[in-house]
């Protein structure tokens, strides 16, 4: 929900800290689906989605469907996310509807957020919000933070609640009072904690945001049960992102990988070639299975050169075998092998030890070898790249 923006003593500002406890946790116990109630403008689903640590299913619930059309695009997936999915699967869910109400779709998660939430209803709807969340989603886990009103009076500026929307704020006291009650009623245990801490002697009066953490004391999971259709939800967008448990998107991404290192290996050999202009002779073609016989796990490559044959340019599988992705993709030459040779991509000799490649530096080669390193720039920027909290979310308040 979005709050009241005001000048606070807190770096990071505090609404950055809620959403990184959130992943915090998602990291330190990487449940796979994992549902936001009040999700508003997604910035902690693109968060997660962005961390992922394992997270397979992520749903944003939210009763503004203004506000979710207006966000959903910032969940689709990236030109990276293409470039080199990730290994396990994704998809990301936003729909209209309350978390006061039930909704089939919604059991069976492994943690659901409310961050934020909770003070955003009617004291008379709280009773319903915890017999739908505890009670009838049952989940395995639940964060909910909500304001600490004992705190408000060390916020500079402030008169009332924080937010204009806010129907109460509670008391440590009558947090925790709410808590527990929860716990007796739906089988939990709870953990308190927060952040944005007050500093020197207002440390007596808590945290800024409260939360608590509760766990669910059977171990019992729901969450490989069929998932149900949605009967009182309106589902708003939904995405499925790439992944390489896709076996189709597995194999392009392979035979890509395998591809653009053979050209690699291709181009440097004719650009010694060209250099080399005193030697017209070419390499002599080494036997094929001395080629692989010898280290080929071992990833290393130096004493296996590129050669011509005639019109081609011989590439041993074990030269493309000494790179590491490609050596992440597939965990072994002889599945290496067996992939390549049902590809109809891909030319090799016929006991699949060598890449064929045309001698000829044609213009379109050139053009895809170019391509490619582009692809490579790309995507290594975009998953080394640090989020920028500040530029992302600065507009949406601090409180």
């Amino acid at each position: 929900m979005t709050t009241l923006t005001m000048t606070t003593p807190f770096s990071p500002p505090l609404y950055m800290q809620r959403y990184q406890f959130v992943i915090d946790y998602v990291k330190t116990y990487r449940p796979k689906k994992v549902i936001d109630f009040g999700c508003a403008e997604c910035c902690l689903l693109k968060k997660l989605k962005f961390h992922r640590n394992g997270i397979q299913l992520l749903v944003g619930v939210d009763i503004n469907s203004v506000v979710l059309l207006k966000r959903m695009h910032m969940l689709a997936p990236l030109i990276s996310d293409y470039l080199q999915p990730s290994d396990g699967p994704l998809t990301i869910e936003l729909y209209q509807g309350s978390v006061t109400e039930r909704e089939p779709c919604t059991r069976g998660f492994d943690l659901v957020t409310c961050v934020e939430l909770i003070e955003h209803l009617e004291l008379v709807e709280v009773a319903s919000f915890s017999e739908v969340v505890f009670g009838y989603m049952s989940p395995g886990a639940v964060i909910v933070s909500t304001p600490n009103v004992e705190f408000n009076p060390l916020l500079p500026g402030l008169k009332g609640f924080r937010n204009y929307d806010h129907k109460f704020e509670w008391t440590r006291a009558e947090f925790q009072t709410w808590a527990h009650k929860v716990c007796r009623d739906y089988g939990y245990s709870v953990h308190f904690t927060g952040v944005g801490e007050a500093v020197g002697h207002w440390r007596e009066v808590g945290f800024c945001t409260q939360i608590a953490v509760f766990q669910r004391n059977f171990h019992g999971s729901m969450s490989n049960a069929e998932r149900l259709e949605p009967s009182v939800y309106r589902l708003m967008y939904k995405v499925v992102y790439p992944s390489l448990s896709d076996n189709n998107i597995y194999q392009r991404t392979l035979v890509n990988e395998v591809l653009y290192e053979a050209q690699h290996r291709r181009q440097e050999w004719l650009s010694r070639m060209n250099m080399d202009s005193n030697n017209n002779a070419h390499f002599c073609a080494p036997p094929l299975m001395d080629v692989f016989q010898h280290g080929v796990e071992g990833g290393t490559c130096d004493w296996q050169p590129v050669y011509q044959q005639g019109g081609t340019i011989c590439v041993p599988l074990a030269c493309v075998w000494s790179s590491p992705r490609v050596r992440a993709l597939c965990g072994s030459m002889q599945r290496l092998r067996e992939e390549l040779l049902v590809d109809s991509r891909v030319r090799m000799s016929a006991d699949g030890t060598v890449l064929n490649l045309p001698a000829a530096a044609d213009h379109d080669d050139e053009v895809e070898v170019e391509e490619e390193e582009d692809v490579k720039a790309v995507s290594g920027v975009a998953n080394n790249m640090e989020e920028d909290w500040d530029r992302e979310l600065g507009c949406y308040g601090n409180v």
